[in-house]
């Protein structure tokens, strides 16, 4: 298994090597505790010596130099006294500031300065000798020298080779995050030879919805011009296909291995008598099981490999319970999980057993990029349960299965009906279409669900079928499910903040920020999650920012409700994970949230990690739950309104939702039920395998 990564402090003493087009350094570093200078190595722009850093990584010896410190991640310590302000300003070379500059400005700004000349450089002109052009050289040499380190540390956290960090900076200088996150695939057209891989890498680990269309053009073009950097001056249609086919060919290739293999062996289990699994599920959890329930408990403890489908109240999470709780009574050890934090959570607080993400599950290092619990290092344990499995990409899907043994059980409980899996694949869909893997649907609403006008309208909107569009009168209280019907988006924005600021508060007692939560289409536009969390964020907590600031340009502030973008397995911290910010220190350069269950704290450097969360997209929504549900739905969301994706805005709420916008944008919805038609094989190749 891989070690954890050691955190060294120290200071550059000297550069023995600095490779200027990719950055890679290797230097003698004074470290803090031991007072010693050790060989260090790795990815790092511009190095000045006496710079203090916080660097981790590993030892490793070699076979010439001996032991050398490799470093996968830095933190450039900025000085707080105004000494060693004066000192890092004059070692960074800042164009516009030599030794009597720097005391000029310090004794104007003391230890402020190196805030002022990043956050508010135009002060600098209140000081003899600098004007207009000096300000903004003074400026821009800050911003080239801090973006490209800023641009390295965006690339490590995408998992993108560090040696193109140069070539990116050079085409894009300090737009480069914004390029890449907003348009990644331009960087095909920019920046020859760099390619598909590297931009496709930076989209899947957004988290953000991906146009398959514009993902699909990427990868042609560039196949394209990867023939023709070998003399082709045309591909034949079915060679291009092949060359785009073969980067996800492994993954669904070794999940239809796998699987067979799982189903050829036979089970050993004793299959206990139904009426001794009824009674053993009643002892320990107090439920008695419906008919439709048990014979699914009854049937899976024979399957090796099984799925579990069904929507909402149709009761999959007692049967996670029930079936978990079985296997425990036949001295078998279960592992649960689900594809995100907030998912992984629910189940355990519902199981009251420890449930993981799979990642964490699977033990991904994130320093290798490796999982640890593969093939050779298989998961403890013999009955493995995945809920929200709808969620579960090819890639995901292939390590986790490579990570079980050929005895052990594996259980994918989820919706069929609800949003794909952000990443390549269409997992649950083709598992249950091979017709190889046993399927358990459940169909049968409980009693106590079938007066929840939340479920009997997404079992119309899964079905096709208009849901009841009823607009509650003025001044009523809100029932469970409605539609307020506004054609204006600027209207439909101004409505979302008075309910979620005074309607729904005032009439049911709900906290705006911990209890209601906007879910919307898209990102961009009027009611965009970016508008939208602009206006709420004004309304709700409108004291003066005292925050950081974001690449984006949003300040948080003590108060704001804040969503963990990617899975940060130090800070034990996931993609969609949503919390509360509870206080800013501008000093210590620190940023605090409470989730919940934990406070995680951020520096400054690390907010790019968040973004408000006041309105979030449907994708972010999967596999969590809120009190009160906002859904926008406008004509002007055309590209993105789909019938699975209104299905789960519908199903994230558990006493309260509010449809808000046009009746035409919910008819476009219901009609467009395309996304199910994602392109894959792994449902053919788990017919070709499972004879």
């Amino acid at each position: 298994m891989t070690e954890q990564p050691i955190t060294l402090e120290g200071h550059l003493v000297h550069i023995t090597y600095y490779n200027q087009a990719n950055h890679f350094m290797i230097a003698r570093f004074k470290e803090n505790v031991s007072g010693s200078n050790i060989s260090i190595l790795g990815h790092f722009p511009d190095p000045n010596l006496g710079e203090n850093l916080r660097i981790e990584g590993a030892w490793q010896n070699h076979a010439k130099y001996g032991p050398q410190f490799r470093m996968n991640h830095y933190e450039i310590l900025l000085p707080e006294t105004p000494e060693g302000i004066r000192k890092y300003l004059l070692s960074a070379h800042i164009k516009g500031i030599g030794p009597k500059m720097a005391s000029r400005i310090i004794k104007q700004f003391g230890d402020r300065t190196l805030d002022i000349i990043e956050n508010a450089p135009k002060k600098l002109a209140t000081i003899k000798g600098i004007g207009r052009q000096r300000v903004q050289l003074i400026s821009d040499s800050w911003k080239a020298h801090h973006t490209l380190r800023n641009l390295l540390a965006f690339l490590r956290e995408n998992g993108v080779d560090l040696s193109f960090g140069a070539r990116i900076f050079r085409e894009y200088g300090a737009d480069a995050i914004q390029t890449l996150q907003h348009n990644p695939f331009k960087i095909i057209n920019d920046i020859p030879g760099i390619g598909f891989f590297v931009a496709d890498q930076i989209v899947n680990n957004s988290g953000a919805p991906i146009d398959e269309l514009e993902r699909a053009k990427a990868c042609v073009l560039y196949m394209l011009k990867k023939a023709a950097d070998e003399g082709h001056v045309f591909l034949y249609y079915r060679e291009l296909l092949e060359r785009c086919r073969k980067s996800f060919d492994l993954a669904e290739e070794g999940c239809a291995n796998k699987l067979a293999a799982l189903l050829s062996v036979q089970d050993n289990v004793p299959v206990p008598n139904p009426e001794i699994i009824n009674q053993e599920i009643f002892n320990k959890l107090a439920i008695q099981l419906s008919s439709e329930q048990l014979d699914v408990v009854n049937g899976i403890v024979s399957e090796r490999v099984a799925v579990i489908t069904g929507g909402p109240g149709t009761g999959k999470t007692t049967l996670i319970r029930s079936i978990a709780a079985v296997f425990d009574a036949l001295g078998e050890k279960t592992a649960l999980a689900a594809p995100t934090g907030r998912a992984a959570r629910r189940i355990a607080e519902i199981t009251r057993k420890k449930a993981a993400t799979v990642h964490k599950l699977l033990q991904y290092s994130p320093a290798e990029m490796v999982f640890e619990r593969n093939r050779d290092n298989p998961l403890d344990a013999s009955v493995i349960i995945i809920d929200e499995a709808s969620m579960l990409d090819i890639h995901l899907t292939h390590a986790l299965l490579n990570a079980v043994t050929v005895t052990s059980k594996v259980i994918l409980v989820g919706d069929i009906s609800q949003l794909p899996s952000v990443g390549p694949g269409n997992v649950l869909a083709d598992l249950i279409r091979s017709k190889k893997i046993m399927t358990f649907t459940l169909t049968t609403i409980f009693r106590q669900a079938r007066t929840s006008r939340i479920i009997i309208n997404a079992h119309q909107v899964c079905q096709g079928k208009l849901p009841a569009l009823d607009e509650p009168p003025p001044g009523d209280p809100l029932p469970e499910f409605s539609f307020i019907e506004e054609n204006d988006p600027k209207r439909v924005a101004r409505r979302i903040v008075d309910l979620s600021c005074n309607t729904i508060p005032n009439m049911l007692g709900l906290d705006s920020v911990r209890d209601i939560q906007v879910i919307t289409p898209m990102h961009k536009g009027v009611v965009g999650t970016l508008n939208l969390n602009a206006l709420l964020q004004k309304k709700l907590n409108p004291t003066t920012a005292t925050g950081s600031s974001t690449p984006a340009g949003i300040r948080y502030k003590p108060g704001d409700k804040v969503m963990h973008l990617k899975n940060n397995y130090q800070k034990d911290v996931f993609n969609g994970d949503i919390g509360v910010v509870t206080s800013v220190d501008k000093t210590s350069e620190l940023l605090v949230v409470d989730f919940e269950d934990r406070r995680v704290d951020y520096t400054f450097s690390e907010t790019d990690e968040l973004t408000l969360a006041y309105a979030i997209s449907v994708h972010k929504s999967q596999g969590s739950e809120y009190p009160a549900v906002i859904v926008p739905l406008v004509t002007q969301h055309f590209a993105l309104l789909q019938r699975n994706l209104l299905y789960t805005a519908i199903t994230r709420g558990k006493r309260v939702v509010v449809l808000i916008g046009s009746r035409k944008a919910v008819r476009i919805a219901l009609n467009n039920d395309k996304p199910r038609r994602r392109s894959s094989k792994l449902y053919q190749r788990i017919i070709n395998c499972c004879f």
